[in-house]
């Protein structure tokens, strides 16, 4: 593998990381379920659950949404370790917001990740959540009452080049 397909592959799987979050945090489930590759899995053992393949993964993530009053995910930077057509790495992930039963939730926490270099660019093979620390405190304040103004003016993403 040349240097610069190294880099490429990097930037790539960085990008599949960002997409994932921005598809979860505007609940966009066909979106999720595209970035895996068709036998791909998703597994959150703090809550035993699992879910694979595609259709799977779209009902569950839409399933943990419908959980959540409000949730703000936030992604940092991981690391990626390349080996041909296959990678693993991991995502570092906060996730914040309060549950429709009214508890609060603040978790750090990171995504063991595996991932696969298909015909349609890398997909997600695996996803592993682990939390490392989880805060309860009730939350002093709510959301804004009115409409957000992503949700207004929120537009199908297509790819560069797709229509």
């Amino acid at each position: 593998m040349s240097d610069m397909q190294a880099v490429a592959d990097h930037f790539e799987i960085e990008a599949l990381r960002v997409e994932i979050t921005d598809a979860v945090m505007m609940r966009d489930y066909d979106r999720t379920a595209s970035l895996f590759t068709p036998c791909g899995a998703v597994r959150w053992p703090h809550i035993d659950k699992e879910f694979v393949g595609r259709e799977e993964i779209r009902a569950g993530s839409e399933w943990g949404q419908g959980l959540w009053e409000f949730f703000v995910q936030n992604l940092h930077p991981g690391f990626t370790r390349l080996d041909g057509d296959t990678a693993v790495g991991r995502a570092y992930i906060q996730d914040f917001g309060r549950m429709r039963d009214g508890s609060s939730h603040l978790n750090h926490g990171l995504y063991h990740d595996g991932y696969e270099c298909t015909s349609d660019g890398w997909k997600f093979s695996e996803r592993v959540y682990e939390v490392r620390y989880t805060d309860r405190s009730p939350l002093a304040d709510s959301p804004p009452s009115h409409a957000p103004v992503a949700q207004a003016r929120r537009q199908p993403l297509t790819r560069p080049g797709s229509s």
